[in-house]
């Protein structure tokens, strides 16, 4: 636990400066009665989130919202090092399983009080089979959790109850070392039991939306806007400085970076936009762009069950016949570094990556190889889909040239609005398609775990392996911290010699902001959060 807990301090938040009252409106400098301006900031959220639902969410944009109107048991603190929020303590017991979480006196943003029950029913509900929610297994590490979400056990038998209305008890399968910065992940967020319960569309809308973080969303005009307020219940309110956040949903990053520049904006770019990847060296060259590696990777995912890539040397062909690094010198641009192996440099097992990047022989020759396995003469088309945004699409574009010249493929580029394109993802309509993906805590098995089931909320692949599976299974009952890590490094060559993803690069964050904007936090897991956001 100390071990994990000091390397989330060393890769500690950055807390970021910069950006002029507000724009579209902007906040004034008014007294808001208590010695405080009347604050407000607009951002450019790009796209739609497709939920508001902590329990349903799996993607950045629907993230955004959600670490502002919602709060765990703990959170990053001001400082980056994560911190009690609703628990205002807890104690472990001596084997690392139970968890004893002692609630301060906090309210939903309605006026009701939170209750450890909240956050019993919110657990269990993501566990609920019905719910279909794709972030289930990230409470796998309770007692019995896998168990109920396969249909084995009764939901009484997970491993989280609340004992009173302020103490909750979490009974972990194994010590988990991770396990306090899960609370602080969004799918482990309570929600509303009485609200939830009686209104299954209470996350699609403003008027019925409640949460219990520091903010409140008060507008939600569908694919245009949202807007939040501070929310006046919020535990922690007097340490919110910000009224109001604009939340606008523009697709057009040079329309983004027009609106920046005149002010409308007080934020362009990651993590919760792009710029326009022809501004991306002129704004690194004049220091305006800021810059943070973060625990992330961008990867194209195979759909293993649709040919031809349900064969593995044609999989890892399509792989070696990348040119890595004429992507992150040309279009990225930004300190994204060829990934040559699915874990990124904070978290590194397999030291110099596990295969090259751009070998076309080796590609050439795999191809061959897989199609005569396969009894093919010859390339089906290829499909690859991406989502809305230049960068997207100018790294498809090389691709598709990179995989004709190498192997002879015929690709087509298909692209999709955010909210369908991960509605196709999840459900298996695709062949080959992008995403990336941020680490949900510091730890090698928020990457491995994705891949462990075929069912799993987010092995869009379908890909599965017993002995991968084995060896995770090993690593989560593993208490020898030098033992779990040999289990997830052999995990790791098996997924990368299989290949059901392609690593491309592991990601950095680049944005714009104005000057005046401070305490903005971006973690190294790639995530904003406005909590301690303040004007100067």
């Amino acid at each position: 636990m100390k071990m994990n807990k000091s390397l989330f301090v060393v890769l500690s938040t950055v807390l970021v400066s910069g950006t002029v009252l507000a724009g579209c409106g902007g906040g004034s400098g008014d007294s808001a009665g208590s010695g405080e301006l009347a604050q407000e900031i607009s951002i450019n959220l790009k796209s739609e989130p497709p939920t508001a639902d902590p329990g349903l969410a799996d993607d950045s944009a629907s993230s955004t919202i959600l670490r502002a109107t919602f709060d765990g048991l703990m959170r990053p603190g001001l400082d980056g090092k994560l911190a009690n929020s609703v628990a205002k303590d807890y104690k472990m017991s001596e084997d690392g399983k139970t968890y004893t979480f002692t609630l301060r006196e906090s309210k939903w943003s309605n006026g009701e009080p939170v209750t450890a029950k909240d956050f019993e029913y919110a657990w269990k509900r993501v566990l609920t089979p019905k719910l279909g929610a794709s972030y289930a297994y990230q409470l796998y590490y309770l007692k019995n959790a896998e168990a109920y979400n396969k249909g084995q056990a009764k939901v009484e038998d997970v491993g989280v109850k609340a004992l009173d209305e302020h103490t909750l008890e979490v009974t972990l399968e194994n010590p988990t070392p991770f396990f306090l910065e899960l609370t602080a992940f969004y799918t482990l967020f309570p929600v509303n039991e009485k609200l939830v319960s009686s209104n299954k569309e209470w996350a699609n809308e403003a008027a019925t939306h409640v949460g219990n973080g520091p903010f409140k969303m008060t507008e939600w005009k569908h694919k245009s806007s949202i807007i939040l307020e501070k929310n006046e219940n919020y535990w922690d309110a007097e340490n919110v400085k910000v009224n109001k956040i604009n939340m606008n949903m523009i697709d057009d990053e040079s329309t983004e970076l027009s609106m920046f520049e005149q002010g409308e904006l007080n934020w362009a770019g990651q993590p919760t936009s792009m710029i326009p990847t022809d501004a991306i060296k002129p704004k690194m060259d004049s220091g305006e762009a800021n810059t943070q590696a973060k625990a992330g990777i961008y990867w194209y995912k195979f759909n293993t069950e649709k040919a031809p890539f349900n064969n593995a040397k044609i999989r890892k062909a399509f792989a070696y016949a990348i040119d890595r690094q004429t992507i992150v010198d040309n279009i990225t641009q930004s300190g994204q570094i060829p990934a040559m192996s699915v874990l990124p440099p904070t978290m590194e097992l397999n030291k110099g990556g596990l295969f090259k990047d751009y070998d076309a022989e080796t590609a050439k020759k795999l191809l061959e190889e897989g199609m005569k396995e396969e009894g093919l003469t010859k390339l089906p088309p290829i499909e690859l889909s991406f989502n809305t945004a230049e960068k997207h699409k100018k790294i498809a574009e090389t691709i598709q040239d990179q995989w004709k010249k190498v192997l002879g493929a015929n690709v087509t580029l298909v692209n999709k609005e955010w909210k369908v394109y991960v509605e196709d993802m999840h459900s298996g309509n695709y062949q080959v398609g992008r995403m990336g993906w941020n680490a949900d805590y510091n730890d090698p098995i928020s990457f491995l775990d994705i891949y462990k089931d075929k069912t799993g909320g987010n092995n869009d692949t379908k890909w599965e392996n017993a002995k991968y599976k084995e060896l995770l299974d090993k690593a989560s009952a593993e208490t020898d911290l030098a033992k779990r890590s040999e289990y997830m490094t052999e995990a790791e060559r098996i997924l990368v010699d299989e290949m059901p993803i392609v690593p491309i690069y592991f990601d950095s964050n680049l944005w714009l902001q104005d000057k005046n904007l401070k305490n903005v936090i971006v973690d190294p897991l790639g995530n904003i959060d406005f909590k301690w956001a303040v004007m100067e």
